[in-house]
């Protein structure tokens, strides 16, 4: 399916748009969607597609994502950095933010300044960094031994790194220091999202109330909702101010539970992410997170060391697919929102997350199963029908 010099129209399309689903067309031109409409398309020049009824989604939007296809972002190399972006591209995730986890200040420099690179070059959307700044009881699947508490001076070394690409860092509230960086954080353009903490309810406001925005991979690595002591979840769900990340692979979180989360802030605050790793792809078998040895049976990822879950091995379609199915309420337009147009809006990435005129041609297509049928790039299939 290459696209003509004119452009490329898809015909007889389930097109989930910001307004809903329709029926109709939607034409590409270059590396942009040009135009859409329900029924019958103008007859322009260039190729014509009669998608079959698929559902037509815009290209997703990863903003927690580690690896996949045998890499990760922590390898600092560009080949490895593409490898995972491609793998990502060919399963309609056309936007991740290169995440890194905990490490010690030269290897942070280093990552981020390979990730930099990448993003120079307009093949990432930014860089994401999960920690080293955050609670050592809730650590999940980072080394303890490179946990540190808040550093303004280090920092600002890893803002000048990323050269104006750095585009969100989790912060455990309750860590000396943290409410500084987050402000410091907020006034240099850096989202500032609490996770791996052991904050209660009003150290959790006061993070908020001090510019963070983002709630990381809600219930993992958090203090537990409890009635007396509501913590963090209670705090990020009932602030309107935050987007809250959710792992939604059926592991990490229970459809109940998700179904909380739903509930509570809407599919205009809920955020789908896969939080995935090298092993994303390719089955089971022992793989390496940052420094720490990890074990993939039947796509569970655990660490070797204490059986704690780690990563996924999924992709957003997946996520999307599991939320449709298991999640009460939730529908295809609500899972496709909070896989592409919120965690767009969360980092402030403009021109991806929804089909609209003038937004970047990526598209993701889907069949009666939701599976993944064919995704674009800025115009360029990457997957074909």
């Amino acid at each position: 399916m290459d696209q003509g010099a004119t452009g490329t129209t898809l015909t007889n399309a389930r097109l989930v748009t910001p307004e809903g689903t329709r029926v109709g067309w939607l034409r590409c031109e270059g590396t942009r969607i040009t135009d859409l409409g329900t029924g019958e398309p103008p007859q322009p020049g260039g190729a014509r597609i009669d998608v079959g009824g698929r559902w037509v989604l815009p290209g997703l939007v990863d903003i927690h994502i580690h690896g996949g296809a045998g890499a990760a972002f922590t390898a600092a190399d560009p080949d490895r950095i593409m490898a995972v972006v491609e793998f990502n591209r060919s399963q309609g995730v056309t936007s991740v933010v290169g995440g890194l986890v905990s490490a010690s200040p030269e290897d942070t420099l280093r990552q981020v300044a390979a990730l930099a690179e990448v993003a120079d070059a307009g093949e990432i959307p930014g860089i994401y960094l999960e920690g080293p700044y955050i609670s050592a009881s809730k650590c999940g699947a980072h080394e303890p031994a490179l946990l540190r508490d808040p550093d303004l001076a280090e920092f600002d070394r890893i803002v000048k790194a990323g050269r104006g690409h750095i585009k969100m860092i989790t912060v455990a509230p309750e860590l000396p220091g943290a409410l500084d960086l987050i402000r410091a954080a907020t006034a240099q353009g850096v989202v500032a999202a609490i996770g791996h903490t052991d904050a209660d309810y009003a150290q959790t406001r006061a993070a908020i109330d001090a510019g963070a925005t983002v709630a990381t991979h809600i219930y993992n690595q958090m203090r537990p909702l409890r009635h007396r002591d509501p913590g963090p979840i209670a705090a990020v769900l009932n602030d309107e101010r935050v987007t809250v990340e959710l792992i939604n692979d059926g592991v990490h979180v229970h459809p109940g539970a998700a179904q909380v989360v739903f509930d509570a802030a809407g599919s205009d605050r809920v955020a789908l992410v896969t939080d995935a790793m090298d092993a994303t792809g390719l089955g089971d078998g022992e793989y390496t997170l940052g420094k720490l040895r990890v074990r993939v049976r039947d796509g569970q990822a655990t660490l070797v060391s204490t059986g704690a879950i780690a990563s996924s091995t999924i992709v957003l379609p997946d996520a999307i697919r599991q939320a449709v199915r298991n999640v009460h309420g939730v529908s295809v337009e609500d899972a496709t929102h909070a896989a592409s147009a919120v965690p767009a809006r969360a980092l402030g990435l403009s021109g991806v997350g929804s089909l609209a005129p003038g937004h970047r041609a990526d598209l993701l297509l889907l069949d009666e199963e939701l599976t993944v049928a064919a995704a674009m790039h800025r115009g360029s299939w990457v997957r074909s029908l």
